[in-house]
């Protein structure tokens, strides 16, 4: 029976966890210990004298090891969507003890929001990507920062785009007059370069993660649509974990932060912006590729050799939606809609086809 349960919170931080405790007698009990593994060995221990137990904490920087730790010590422990957590709007006082016996409460009352656990492995392939996606910026932020020292300088390329061929080549004809500038011309250049290969050695390792059978089905489906590549097919793979976890495709799409938000009263329906709750990374990856289909629809030659020996159910999945995306993208520019908003909405409507493509995956896998 449910009350019958312990209800537990816990506000875990990098040095410390405080734990709030509410018995099934509706004692309350309070206390904190050391996030280090002796103590938390100790409070598994004391956990354990209380059955059957519920324990939460909040998602946060910490991940999921806490969780599997009492999961492997037979206690159930949930992790927490942080957004998602009920607040009092008149609530001006914020503690950690508070902040405990508040998801306790919250737990008790079945008002909280749980976040899938990835296991280990997933984890790890998503944080693959996810350095891939750091190595990235990084190496913009070292080409802009090596732009703008040429730019104080009046040094400008205007025979084509920036970082191609020519540009590089460009640059190697530069020389300075001041041996100053010159060295911080040649520091510049040897972050770039260095950047460049860090991020051609992720993509190395993300081509030999995509082999594994774990993920060959998967990512092999999502690069027969039209935007997507290695590199966004893992991170789509890495980041859902599961796609069987979302009943539909409007679940999914919700969970990206892509369908619109709303205020409705009464007889009034009012619509906005999207909601932008959920996985920003996936979103962010999915409009941009969104952003291929403002192209008449058509195979290409790299397409069709990310297509061979993939199922036909998939190849004909992936032709409706470009099809019927691109068709949509010109429709609603010749309505005059803004750039933006027809990106998004493309970037709903692939996203429900990919729901589709790894829904066929896992038929045939099983």
């Amino acid at each position: 029976m449910a009350e019958d349960i312990t209800y537990v919170g816990l506000d875990a931080h990098l040095r410390k966890i405080l734990v709030a405790l509410l018995t099934p007698g509706g004692e309350a009990l309070e206390w904190q210990v050391l996030n280090e593994p002796a103590s938390l060995g100790r409070l598994k221990r004391k956990l354990a004298g209380y059955r059957p137990i519920r324990i939460c904490y909040e998602a946060g920087p910490l991940g999921y090891v806490l969780k599997r730790q009492l999961d492997a010590a037979d206690l159930p422990c949930a992790v927490i969507a942080p957004s998602l957590t009920p607040r009092r709007p008149g609530e001006r006082v914020k503690t950690d003890r508070r902040d405990a016996m508040k998801l306790a409460e919250l737990l008790r009352a079945k008002m909280l929001v749980e976040v899938y656990p990835p296991n280990e492995e997933q984890e790890s392939m998503r944080d693959l990507w996810r350095s891939r996606e750091d190595a990235h910026q990084d190496l913009m932020r070292a080409r802009h920062r090596l732009g703008k020292f040429l730019l104080r300088r009046g040094l400008v390329f205007r025979d084509g785009g920036a970082w191609s061929k020519a540009h590089r080549l460009w640059l190697r004809t530069l020389d300075f007059e001041r041996d100053i500038d010159r060295s911080i011309f040649e520091d510049y250049m040897l972050a770039v370069d260095q950047m460049v290969t860090r991020r051609e050695g992720i993509d190395q390792r993300i081509e030999e993660a995509c082999a594994l059978p774990v993920y060959r089905k998967q990512i092999g489906a999502l690069r027969c649509f039209r935007g997507i590549a290695t590199v966004t097919g893992l991170a789509v793979a890495s980041e859902l974990f599961d796609a069987r976890r979302f009943p539909t495709p409007a679940h999914l799409a919700g969970y990206l932060g892509l369908t619109p938000s709303e205020y409705s009263s009464s007889d009034r329906r009012s619509q906005g912006k999207i909601t932008k709750a959920g996985n920003t990374h996936l979103r962010r990856l999915l409009i941009e590729a969104a952003w291929h289909y403002r192209h008449p629809a058509r195979v290409s030659a790299q397409m069709r050799k990310r297509r061979e020996g993939q199922p036909f159910e998939i190849i004909a999945l992936a032709d409706r939606a470009q099809q019927r995306l691109c068709r949509r993208y010109r429709r609603m520019m010749m309505r005059g809609k803004h750039n933006h908003t027809i990106v998004v909405a493309v970037a709903r409507e692939l996203t429900c086809y990919l729901w589709t493509a790894l829904q066929l995956v896992q038929v045939q896998e099983n």
